[in-house]
């Protein structure tokens, strides 16, 4: 203990005050962390997440059915892309020729024999492969012979 510090302690207690070494001033309890708790993200969201993080990808070429049901976590339950739409249509599920499907939604082309397919993001654009030539995001229509959308039935 320095000599100063020991002196003023004892002036201190000689006057009958307690005292107390100073010391830094109490921290404050933090604030209450507020926040929204949000649940689960939809399949649509991870669906177009999937999309996203192969942005640029050309592993797909030529398999976008393939590629559309694994962003949605399932693969081999259709053929192709048109075999997909044709099931829609005869569900009844099929929207055709609307350019403003929801987000999630599959957006179906007739532009080969096996037909194309990609994920709406709801704000008017998809993602799919063949977006100059690899997975990207594009503005519908984008392709010729647009089809229409419907919801993934996987």
């Amino acid at each position: 203990m320095n000599r100063s510090f020991a002196t003023a302690i004892l002036t201190v207690l000689a006057l009958g005050t307690t005292a107390l070494p100073a010391t830094a001033a109490p921290a404050t309890a933090p604030a209450p962390i507020t926040s929204t708790v949000l649940g689960p993200q939809s399949r649509a969201d991870d669906a177009i997440a999937w999309f996203a993080a192969r942005n640029g990808s050309t592993a797909y070429q030529g398999y976008c059915e393939k590629a559309v049901e694994n962003a949605y976590g399932r693969t081999g339950v259709y053929a192709s892309a048109i075999a997909n739409w044709n099931d829609a249509v005869r569900r009844g599920a099929a929207h055709r020729g609307d350019l403003n499907p929801p987000k999630g939604a599959l957006v179906f082309w007739n532009i080969s024999a096996y037909g194309h397919v990609g994920v709406a993001t709801g704000d008017g654009n998809f993602w799919a492969t063949s977006v100059n030539s690899r997975i990207g995001k594009a503005r519908l229509p984008y392709f010729s012979n647009y089809l229409g959308w419907a919801q993934p039935n996987f």
